[in-house]
């Protein structure tokens, strides 16, 4: 379950955290308040493809964090072990997109592949 979304400099977010509880969550707002820049995010942070332009207008680079409490059987699990990736309990996804068109990619703050 998504347990934070962290957005630093992406589009016209300058900073913002959420934080997700237990059961439904719904993203609701009118027409431009920001809903598809969200979920624009989290998919950056899920692996998408990202480029310069979601980089934040004077901003260097712009990040993105979710964090999920993955229950201690699920498969992810098992992922992050084969990844030689330590499993300390949250599995912590954080991606950097720079202005110039770079991007890199951390799992529980370890250097990662897409």
């Amino acid at each position: 379950m998504l347990s934070r979304l962290s957005i630093r400099d992406i589009v016209l977010i300058e900073k913002l955290d959420i934080d997700f509880l237990p059961g439904l969550s719904v993203l609701t707002g009118e027409t431009g308040a920001g809903k598809s820049i969200l979920l624009d995010a989290l998919s950056l942070a899920l692996g998408a493809r990202g480029d310069a332009s979601l980089v934040r207008h004077g901003a260097a680079q712009g990040q993105v964090i979710a964090v999920f409490d993955v229950p201690r059987n699920h498969p992810a699990r098992a992922l992050l072990a084969e990844n030689d990736i330590e499993d300390d309990g949250d599995i912590i996804l954080r991606r950097v997109q720079t202005g110039d068109g770079r991007t890199r990619v951390f799992v529980n703050d370890q250097p990662s592949s897409v």
